[in-house]
């Protein structure tokens, strides 16, 4: 793969010219959530693409070879962290050779860098499924957390851009005040859901179930990436008859046929929410990806 991306690489840049010098911040994100919070802290200081489509799974993005001129001509990445992109990102970052954002550099802008993760795990096994030893990455469905990534990438530019740390800071603090405004109303609006109990598909819901006060009590995967076995299956509906989970987070990425059957044999009914911005048509920005979930879970629970 490397090989086959190294080529590309040297079309690419036959075929792309560089921005001026100066006009702009050429900046990557790896979510389409994370280059929405970058363009409203950027402002007109940044040009932003993001590498995942919010239907994918961030685990499992393709290496596509058209990532690798855009990460060569960047001034700046801006990611999940917590090794959430460990499958395409480090590979691409050695192939673009561009050592400004590689970890450690001014360019490399790690929005987990002030986020105390949950489910960390105290023992690493292959047999546990695909953990992550730092701790689950899936901070960014839970909007307490958009403060944290909005000061993180504001630090970032400041760091590339250091005459213009005054507009991402104020630009930053507008986008903090209008969170702030909305959290307010989608307490008052999420009331209802706080105790219930749900599944989730994966085990990724954990930052948004803590926010919401929901009640996880299994996944519909047998582990971490292993697909559900049918012992799993007729034990997960046994637990859910028991504990009366009454909802079934099905991630886009996961295949709604399972999630289906098991609302059939349950009664329990099914969301689908977004892991990513862009999951949905009412989705593509950060704020769009919080009150589509939001949204789709009160519904559910109606």
């Amino acid at each position: 793969m490397n090989k086959f991306l190294r080529l590309t690489f040297s079309i690419g840049l036959f075929m792309l010219g560089a921005l001026p010098a100066g006009a702009v911040l050429r900046i990557v994100a790896t979510t389409p959530d994370l280059a929405d919070v970058t363009r409203r802290v950027g402002g007109d200081l940044v040009k932003v693409e993001s590498l995942a489509k919010g239907t994918e799974d961030i685990h499992a993005v393709p290496q596509r070879p058209s990532f690798v001129p855009k990460l060569n001509q960047a001034d700046g990445v801006v990611l999940l962290g917590l090794e959430a992109e460990h499958a395409f990102l480090p590979a691409l970052l050695d192939v673009a050779q561009n050592p400004n954002i590689l970890r450690g550099r001014p360019g490399y802008i790690d929005c987990a860098e002030n986020i105390v993760p949950l489910e960390v795990p105290t023992v690493i096994s292959r047999a546990e499924g695909e953990q992550h030893p730092m701790g689950n990455p899936h901070y960014n469905t839970d909007p307490r957390k958009g403060s944290m990534i909005a000061d993180a990438i504001a630090r970032g530019l400041s760091r590339l851009d250091p005459p213009h740390t005054g507009v991402y800071a104020a630009n930053r603090d507008r986008f903090k005040k209008e969170l702030a405004s909305k959290m307010e109303e989608w307490s008052r609006l999420t009331a209802p859901i706080r105790g219930k109990k749900a599944v989730s598909y994966h085990p990724d819901m954990s930052y948004l179930a803590e926010y919401l006060g929901l009640d996880l009590v299994g996944t519909i995967e047998l582990k971490a990436g292993i697909p559900p076995t049918p012992r799993h299956l007729e034990e997960l509906v046994r637990k859910m008859k028991d504990e009366k989970a009454s909802l079934i987070l099905r991630e886009i990425q996961y295949s709604d046929d399972t999630s289906r059957w098991l609302s059939d044999q349950t009664g329990a009914k099914v969301a689908a929410v977004a892991t990513m911005g862009g999951a949905f048509p009412d989705s593509q920005t950060y704020f769009g990806m919080i009150e589509h979930n939001l949204r789709t879970i009160l519904e559910a629970l109606r």
